[in-house]
């Protein structure tokens, strides 16, 4: 989730309501279905003008795959709380923990970068083992964007480096910095990056992993 400015007031599905959203099973049905996979939805959508619509869509995309919806906070949970910034840190945090998968927008946000909430959420997952389907990435290289946008020119060694600053550009021909490039996977959409979480969760239960 994106921490910059103001805290957002057009989504407040706090995680309970979430679930009520995500899945209608009735009581019996629960206890007769196992649990369907949480899958956090992470990125910059939070301050979409159509923030709530847009998770409806998405926690409805997640229902048809058999996934439930994990929304991130957006600070309307507690309006009482003294420091709502962290709150909202806290609050994801502890979701991306119960998360079985990542489903993240790493469009380019504000610039050539993904929003830096959601690569922070990203490398989180990561590192606790969560496995993330990402979408929104531009096609092409990273380095092909940096050269569109950016006055940039190769050095004798044959390294791309920004002009004047000499700043060398990553040029491995991925579609996003190394760190993300090859920790999760790239679909083009919200529903194929869902499909492809589907795919990959049923492969490591039946791996056992």
């Amino acid at each position: 989730m994106p921490h910059d400015g103001g805290v957002p007031k057009t989504l407040s599905l706090p995680v309970e309501r979430d679930r009520k959203i995500v899945d209608a099973l009735s009581m019996d049905d629960t206890l007769q279905t196992p649990p369907r996979p949480q899958i956090y939805l992470a990125g910059p959508d939070v301050f979409r003008p159509d923030a709530q619509d847009h998770f409806v869509r998405l926690a409805a995309a997640c229902d048809a795959l058999g996934l439930a919806a994990l929304l991130p906070a957006d600070g309307n949970e507690d309006q009482t709380a003294d420091s709502p910034e962290k709150q909202i840190y806290e609050a994801n945090m502890q979701r991306l923990r119960s998360a079985d998968g990542v489903v993240a927008n790493l469009a380019s946000f504000r610039g050539l970068e993904p929003d830096s909430g959601t690569v922070f959420e990203v490398g989180a997952a990561v590192a606790l083992g969560i496995p993330v389907a990402a979408y929104g990435v531009p096609e092409g290289s990273y380095a092909d964007r940096a050269r569109a946008a950016l006055p940039c020119e190769k050095d004798p060694g044959g390294v791309l480096r920004e002009r004047g600053t000499g700043i060398a550009i990553e040029d491995f021909g991925q579609q996003l910095n190394l760190m993300l490039a090859c920790s999760v996977h790239i679909e083009a959409t919200p529903e194929a990056a869902l499909k492809k979480m589907a795919e990959v969760l049923a492969l490591r239960r039946v791996s056992g992993s």
